[in-house]
């Protein structure tokens, strides 16, 4: 487990005083007369420089805490939530809950998790790293990250800058059916945005490294050489003719895709019928090549966890196998809706992991042909409940499977459906971001609005 002392060290509250909050919580709650209720008790600290034109510009320093409750009268629930740790707050804050349950109406989906699948076994999955940085330290590692973009190329003309981010946090959640358990964790990152220009044209773009552990982030110079060499390789970008084409979305913005996903199979967009995916459980929803799992188990995984945020445990499973879709996305409330069982996804998924085909960025790029290469996506044109899919784009225009030059003012659209069926390969470029980790994806068609 993680050792109480560093945690004890890192925070100005330790594990036992939030143990205790949320203790005393639940206590008030059934003094006060609620039937059930529940409680996350939580404190978060972290540091943020940021440098541009080599000159320090930010320094924030964030720290915060937090008590949150739910009460249930039988099935009527109330919320409410204070940021004082005192114990006349607690009363307050506890009797604010029921007086806005007593108002509201009884939902006979309401209530905690079922008490059978709360988690019992709490293995240590690596999350908490503090990075001991000083302020002098962030600044010349976000000096030397800008530095690095700047010096990519003389086109490079202005920047956004680069910062350089520490944050711990750590926290308790407790419910009336005997669970009470948590953990600290920690998030780290390194950033940088630089502009470059040319022939009266400008382009922006951006690189990050984010990570568990400090020892996991990228070299802040790698990250700032990426930022820039992406930020020239956009300039003298062109539109291109409107058509079918093949679409690789390279893996940054890939994600997106499996997001999408996520919504989609998602409890609260079910059982309101504004999903495109509905009763889709057990039929294909990818092309055949396309495996996803989740894993809560990856160790110094961004999004890791042995329970949810309802205290439902968490487990490894196939989400998508062969196409085939094996799982919804589940919290207790909308398990019930629907007549089912909580996935242990309150709070989200934790890490997609989207299997590779086995072709390098290069062997996708071969399979496009002559097609589109999406870098960026703008705009949110995303219709959850049909599916329809219409995004602006910027990348590049691939000829006979080689990069030809750069494009932009595009827009690319299809239906997320036919989208899923016809994604038929993932690279070996595998890039973790967030609880997301994936290759670039090639779909075999889509329609790319340019010039007419």
């Amino acid at each position: 487990m993680v050792d109480k002392t560093l945690a004890d060290n890192t925070f100005s509250f330790s594990k036992d005083v939030l143990q205790d909050i949320a203790s005393r919580v639940l206590d008030l709650a059934r003094q006060q007369g609620a039937t059930a209720a529940e409680t996350d008790v939580s404190e978060g600290l972290g540091q943020t420089v940021s440098v541009r034109l080599g000159e320090v510009e930010t320094i924030e320093y964030n720290q915060d805490k937090g008590v949150s409750v739910t009460v249930y009268l039988g099935q009527k629930k109330g919320h409410a939530s204070t940021s004082d740790f005192s114990d006349q707050a607690l009363q307050d804050t506890v009797k604010a809950a029921l007086d806005i349950a007593r108002f509201t109406a009884e939902d006979a989906c309401a209530g905690l998790a079922d008490r059978q699948l709360l988690a019992t076994d709490f293995p240590d999955l690596d999350l908490f790293h503090p990075w001991k940085l000083s302020v002098e330290q962030a600044i010349d590692l976000a000096r030397n990250c800008e530095d690095a973009a700047r010096g990519v190329d003389a086109r490079i003309s202005n920047s956004e800058g680069a910062s350089v981010s520490a944050q711990a946090s750590h926290f308790i959640y407790a419910n009336s059916n005997g669970f009470l358990a948590g953990y600290p964790g920690s998030r780290h990152s390194i950033s940088a945005a630089v502009v470059a220009e040319e022939a009266g044209s400008m382009q922006r773009d951006y690189w990050y490294s984010a990570a568990r552990h400090p020892d996991d982030l990228d070299d802040p110079i790698k990250v700032g050489r990426t930022a820039g060499e992406r930020a020239v390789r956009r300039l003298s970008a062109r539109r291109v003719k409107t058509g079918q084409y093949p679409v690789l979305f390279e893996a940054p913005v890939a994600a997106s895709l499996i997001g999408h996903l996520v919504s989609a199979i998602s409890g609260g967009n079910l059982y309101r019928k504004s999903s495109f995916l509905l009763d889709a459980l057990g039929q294909p929803v990818f092309h055949p090549n396309i495996i996803i799992d989740e894993d809560p188990f990856v160790l110094r995984g961004m999004s890791s966890g042995a329970f949810d945020s309802e205290g439902v445990e968490t487990s490894a499973r196939r989400l998508i196998d062969q196409g085939v879709l094996q799982g919804y996305m589940l919290a207790s409330y909308s398990a019930r809706k629907l007549g089912m069982q909580s996935t242990g996804n309150a709070g989200g998924p934790h890490n997609l992991l989207v299997h590779t085909t086995g072709e390098s960025f290069a062997e996708l790029l071969q399979q496009v042909g002559t097609g589109l290469l999406v870098t960026e996506l703008l705009g949110h044109g995303i219709n959850t409940v049909t599916g329809d899919y219409s995004r602006g784009a910027a990348g590049f225009w691939v000829e006979n499977g080689v990069i030809a030059y750069p494009v932009e003012e595009i827009t690319i659209a299809g239906n997320l459906r036919d989208m899923f069926r016809r994604m038929v390969a993932v690279g070996t470029d595998t890039l973790a971001r967030g609880g997301k980790v994936m290759g670039s994806v090639l779909i075999e068609s889509m329609m790319v609005a340019g010039e007419d």
